[in-house]
């Protein structure tokens, strides 16, 4: 047996023990839809049935000049967490500048209506107001 076919026996062996799992965790028809991937029936809320699917796949890397760069899940993982990092952060300051610009527009009305106020009453009036 070649590389290939080994990792294809692993990546079927470890299928098969999720769909075996899948289905006596949730008493439910678990089949295979296609090499590597299973599907798992499931109702909403409304009664309504979908489906999820689980694929797994060996990916060999990049190709580069007739070969691969291999594959290395470790440095994807660690790519990932970086970019959710990045999404995180960057949606903090989408609604801290929101938040920034909500109390601006507040401290805007707040004006206007004490400018109204003063061009209506006169200063004079305003400023003897609590007396």
């Amino acid at each position: 047996m070649g590389k290939e076919m080994n990792r294809t026996a692993q990546r079927d062996e470890i299928m098969e023990k999720v769909r075996q799992f899948l289905a006596t965790e949730y008493a439910t028809d678990c089949k295979y839809v296609a090499g590597g991937e299973i599907m798992l029936p499931a109702v909403d809320d409304e009664g309504e049935e979908f489906y999820f699917t689980f694929k797994a796949a060996i990916p060999r890397g990049k190709r580069k000049d007739g070969g691969y760069i291999p594959y290395d899940g470790y440095a994807a993982a660690e790519a990932y967490e970086i970019d959710q990092q990045i999404k995180a952060e960057e949606k903090a300051a989408k609604e801290a500048e929101k938040a920034r610009k909500a109390a601006e527009k507040e401290r805007l009305k707040a004006a206007k209506k004490t400018v109204k106020k003063l061009n209506k009453e006169g200063l004079d009036k305003m400023v003897h107001e609590d007396e």
